[in-house]
């Protein structure tokens, strides 16, 4: 879990706000940052998120990966 000081706290916010800007479940952000895809940001004992990181964050495309 990320520590950092240059995160503003106006841009983070919880798990569930994630999900709901995203659109999808608790569960699912969970697994993005278990998956490395979202960076966790630990604050007075809560796990935050970046909203912008949440905002601009892309899914994978489905398939196999290739070296392009």
């Amino acid at each position: 879990m990320t520590k950092k000081k240059s995160d503003s706290l106006d841009d983070l916010i919880s798990q569930k706000e994630a999900a709901e800007i995203r659109g999808v479940s608790r569960a699912s952000i969970n697994e993005l940052i278990k998956r490395g895809r979202l960076k966790p940001v630990a604050v007075a004992g809560k796990v935050l998120l970046s909203r912008s990181e949440v905002e601009s964050f892309e899914r994978e495309k489905p398939g196999p990966k290739t070296d392009e």
